[in-house]
């Protein structure tokens, strides 16, 4: 059995928490009500770890990483900075699992790029690399990789569309779109979103990182149905 971490210097560790030996944790981090952060994790700063989290053995996440209530990150994922994981999110790490077969040796990698979000209750199937703010809607089923800033939803998860980086949708026009909250600018070209404004591995400048608009209230509004023969 590890050795039990109680106190690392400049991070919260709730007492109903359970953190192994050995461990790397970033200063500003916490670690919340009953989560068990296991040996040889290696967790970056400004985190947050919501109640009755578990962290596999070896895994690797970024700085500025949230993640909710009750989700299990297992061994073979790989988080970037930036990441969100909504509450109760399922994350695996092989695809044909039996209870006779015995195959900790195989666990396959998933990697969150920066910035992706996964909404509650979505379900990430191992071996899959999600794209760099890519917007994964609650309830979905991802199944195969998911592109830099696109929106899934659905079960199988299909894409329905782009998300700036502050998580509203992005209208294109001619290759260019405009984020409604930001001003930021766009570019699609041969499938592929990059933001022109700010590269894609910058923070976002400190005047950006609090939201002053809801996702409702900026929400794109749908053209006007098209008259029925009986008008």
């Amino acid at each position: 059995m590890s050795e039990r971490v109680r106190e690392i210097p400049g991070v919260r560790v709730h007492e109903s928490a359970y953190v192994d030996a050995p461990v790397e944790i970033g200063v500003g981090t916490s670690i919340w009500h009953f989560c068990h952060i296991q040996p040889n994790v290696r967790i970056g700063q400004g985190c947050s770890f919501g109640q009755n989290v578990n962290v596999g053995d070896g895994v690797v996440i970024g700085d500025n990483v949230k993640v909710q209530n009750n989700v299990s990150i297992y061994t073979g994922a790989v988080i970037e900075d930036d990441v969100f994981l909504g509450p109760s999110c399922v994350l695996t790490n092989v695809t044909n699992p039996r209870s006779q077969v015995v195959r900790k040796g195989l666990y396959e990698t998933t990697r969150f790029r920066r910035g992706a979000t996964v909404g509650a209750n979505a379900t990430i199937v191992c071996g899959v690399t999600l794209g760099r703010y890519c917007f994964v809607a609650a309830g979905s089923v991802v199944t195969k990789d998911v592109p830099d800033y696109a929106l899934v939803l659905g079960a199988p998860a299909r894409q329905s569309g782009w998300m700036s980086r502050h998580g509203h949708r992005l209208v294109f026009a001619d290759g260019e779109a405009v984020c409604p909250e930001t001003s930021l600018r766009y570019r699609l070209a041969d499938g592929v979103v990059t933001c022109v404004d700010l590269p894609e591995e910058s923070p976002l400048p400190n005047d950006l990182r609090t939201g002053v608009r809801t996702y409702e209230s900026l929400k794109p509004s749908r053209p006007p149905a098209a008259p029925s023969n009986d008008d």
